[in-house]
């Protein structure tokens, strides 16, 4: 589907070019008007270069449509997720299900950043995880952690079935602020017994 996409936009970009480098060669008068008139003149009196003409705007027509609604169906996305109760529908909007994870920041204090994207598929939900990592975190073990945790709790907020998949993007690993160090190292510490420096008289 990427493909499409990508060829939707060279597509429209060429068309755009191209018509942009019709309207600059007529503003300095560049092709003769005889010229112009002889080829569309050619056009109407051959047979074949009409056909060959129209089918050729059917084409643009229909590619610049298809590609069109590619890409529009694409960028409008579904903001909301809906399910059937016993008493009716209920809607819940993408952006409180992203507020929902975003709360896992607090979760795991190996985050120092987490930016989700939740779509709503038809074949379930899809949630892209932006996040910024401290640099003492192990990543496999934390991104796993992460994707279960986000699963379970999407599953046990909405009351969902629908499948749910999970893409993690590490942007970052940030070291440690100083404040964090001190509390770090002072949690290492090993606490001293009270009265170890004393000895008996």
């Amino acid at each position: 589907m990427r493909i499409f996409t990508v060829l939707g936009i060279f597509f429209y970009a060429a068309v755009i070019i191209l018509a942009g480098i019709v309207l600059i060669a007529f503003s300095l008068n560049l092709p003769q008007p005889q010229y112009v008139t002889n080829f569309f003149d050619y056009l109407r009196s051959s047979p074949n270069a009409r056909i060959s003409s129209g089918l050729c705007g059917l084409l643009l027509i229909f590619l610049s449509v298809a590609f069109a609604r590619l890409i529009l169906g694409r960028l409008q996305r579904e903001k909301t997720i809906a399910f059937e109760t016993a008493s009716g529908e209920v809607t819940i909007a993408l952006s409180a299900v992203e507020d929902l994870i975003r709360r896992l920041t607090g979760v795991l204090p190996e985050i120092k950043e987490l930016r989700p994207d939740v779509i709503a598929t038809k074949k379930g939900i899809l949630v892209d995880l932006r996040v910024v990592l401290k640099r003492e975190a192990n990543i496999p073990d934390l991104t796993a952690r992460l994707q279960d945790i986000t699963k379970s709790k999407i599953q046990e907020v909405l009351g969902i079935e629908e499948r749910i998949t999970v893409k993690i993007h590490v942007a970052k690993i940030v070291p440690l602020d100083d404040k964090e160090k001190k509390k770090k190292d002072f949690e290492k510490e090993e606490p001293t017994a009270p009265f170890s420096g004393y000895g008996r008289a």
